[in-house]
């Protein structure tokens, strides 16, 4: 990716305030619904694209100075790499393919690869491999907040932990075990009358 400053069209000394301001200007320029059947929209695609990487990029970095958010996937919190910085992007943009294809070429299998898996991995749904990452990842460095609150949400069920804001089972009050369940109640109740 670019420069994310760049890419939005500001300097590194712009204010949070300036930042998202440029961000929802370029929502509004580039969003795909502005080129429904135009030749266009694969190009402003593309463009959205880059701009919600960068965005994320920016802001993850600054809210990692302001302290741990839940879900914020900063870099800057955890020590993180540029390389996982690339990751993060990715992962906050909902494109976990290229997600897992940045962590192929990830120089080290430290904790922040860990991590950034265990974060891929939740995002997919697969709960379980979601664990063994975090907790290798804490196991590798105990003394890092996010990765030891992520790993504590995991060992809770994994409802209420959502690695950057979208987890995939946030919000849902019920499995699939709930809906099965349900249904042989109520074919029950049907052959009873």
């Amino acid at each position: 990716m670019n420069d994310p400053y760049s890419v939005l069209g500001i300097t590194s000394k712009a204010t949070d305030e300036e930042v998202k301001k440029a961000y929802r200007e370029m929502v509004r320029k580039y969003h795909p619904d502005n080129y429904h059947n135009n030749p266009l929209s694969d190009l402003a695609q593309e463009k959205m694209k880059e701009v919600n990487e960068a965005y994320n990029s920016i802001m993850s970095i600054r809210e990692g100075k302001g302290g741990y958010k839940p879900g914020a996937g900063s870099s800057a919190s955890s020590g993180g790499s540029a390389e996982g910085a690339r990751v993060r992007a990715a992962i906050n943009a909902g494109d976990l393919g290229l997600a897992e294809e940045l962590l192929k070429a990830f120089p080290a299998r430290n904790a922040e690869w860990n991590f950034l898996m265990g974060s891929v991995y939740y995002r997919k749904g697969w709960l379980d491999d979601a664990h063994r990452y975090f907790q290798t990842a804490v196991s590798m460095e105990p003394n890092n907040s996010e990765y030891r609150q992520a790993f504590a949400y995991m060992s809770q069920g994994g409802q209420a932990y959502s690695p950057y804001g979208q987890g995939s089972m946030q919000g849902q009050n019920c499995d699939a075990c709930d809906c099965c369940a349900a249904m042989m109640c109520m074919n029950m109740c049907c052959r009873c009358g």
